[in-house]
């Protein structure tokens, strides 16, 4: 007996090792600090919790929800999405309620997606994105981000014939693992691509509310025609510290949706109500004043006490206009895994090999801000203690 051949395409090969190595350095005592996974380590705002307490405590919320989600819950993320973006969706026919967005942007790609269809994916890009496609039993083409091009995929150099066999591309801005940002000249391009080509869009928009020095993310739905083409996923996760809920949505293009909406029908019964009602609460609080986003403050500073510590002691390293996460270039005479493997057995400090993201994060290793300031303050510290940028 053995497993099916597509979990061998699965990227967690890196992240399993790194929590290993992480195991094996605390059994000798060491505290190690853990910058590897993105996981918010703040609490929703108070409304949201006594929104969610409250929910629970009801006894009628404790039938299968639909998969679609709430038309109450589906109602507010198209409130919200007009609010902050100007963008127009129908709650009845163009909202989906899903659980996290990783769990829409896994099931896109099956409703989709048929053996030798082929994918446009970045490279280095979030795991689920390549891994959804091999699940599917589709075909991934690596879109390379690189820095010289502001980690936007280049889109005129992919070949005819993978412009002719595409049926989907998934983008991500602001970006993980990469930490770029894109502008809507640039979303407006891949609008006049997709309809080219006869390409889906699916963007990424999880990191909407993590953004730093006066930057506003847009919504890829922003650019003119992007409806016609695309979908947008986004979540709670980040914008609301609401991770472990496991809610998000995604929006845009209604006859893209339907498949999406069917394939989970037959896999789920959706999020549980009570958390949609806490979902409720942060989009509706947050419109109306009454859960202002503080999260960009909060990670902006991080970046900056981060960055700039780093800077001092050597590890030079440019400054993100958004996402929690830092996209850091190691120093020359390393490789992504040995760099991250001795800053945890040296320093006691858990980053992310960029190669985990694909082949273009050779050369990277991707942070997570996600302590508070003094911790990342003796992450720099320790960095600075064990001599890793004074070896040659």
């Amino acid at each position: 007996m053995y497993p099916s051949q597509r979990l061998t395409h699965l990227t967690s090969a890196i992240f399993t090792t790194m929590n290993q190595m992480k195991k094996i350095v605390e059994q000798k005592g060491i505290e190690v600090i853990d910058l590897g996974i993105g996981s918010p380590d703040l609490p929703p705002a108070p409304h949201v919790r006594q929104a969610l307490q409250e929910a629970v405590a009801r006894e009628d919320y404790y039938g299968y929800p639909t998969s679609e989600g709430l038309i109450a819950f589906r109602q507010s993320v198209a409130n919200w999405i007009n609010y902050r973006f100007g963008v127009r969706v129908n709650p009845e026919n163009e909202v989906l309620a899903l659980m996290g967005s990783q769990d829409g942007l896994a099931h896109l790609t099956m409703a989709w997606i048929d053996p030798g269809d082929v994918v446009l994916v970045p490279d280095p890009g979030y795991p689920i994105y390549a891994a959804s496609v091999h699940l599917a039993g589709g075909e991934v083409f690596p879109m390379p981000l690189k820095a010289e091009n502001q980690f936007l995929p280049e889109l005129e150099n992919i070949p005819d014939e993978i412009k002719r066999r595409a049926k989907l591309m998934i983008l991500n801005y602001p970006n993980n693992p990469v930490a770029a940002t894109a502008d809507l000249d640039f979303f407006s391009k891949v609008v006049s691509f997709a309809k080219e080509h006869q390409i889906i869009v699916a963007h990424d928009l999880a990191y909407s509310e993590m953004a730093f020095d006066g930057y506003n993310p847009p919504s890829f739905l922003q650019a003119v025609g992007a409806k016609d083409v695309g979908v947008e996923f986004n979540s709670l996760s980040k914008s609301f510290n609401m991770a472990g809920c496991r809610i998000g949505y995604v929006i845009g293009n209604q006859e893209i949706i339907k498949p999406l909406a069917i394939v989970k029908s037959n896999i789920d019964y959706g999020v549980f109500t009570a958390v949609q009602q806490a979902a409720i609460a942060a989009l509706d609080g947050d419109r109306e004043g009454v859960n202002p986003n503080h999260l960009s403050k909060v990670y902006e500073h991080r970046r900056n006490v981060f960055i700039e510590g780093l800077n001092r002691v050597g590890w030079f390293i440019p400054k993100p206009k958004a996402t929690m996460f830092v996209w850091a270039p190691i120093p020359s005479g390393w490789d992504s895994f040995s760099f991250a493997s001795t800053l945890l057995k040296e320093a006691g400090v858990v980053v992310i090999p960029g190669n985990a993201f694909g082949q273009m994060g050779e050369g990277y290793v991707r942070i997570a801000l996600v302590r508070d300031e003094n911790i990342l303050k003796e992450v720099v510290r320790r960095i600075d203690k064990c001599g890793i940028f004074s070896r040659k």
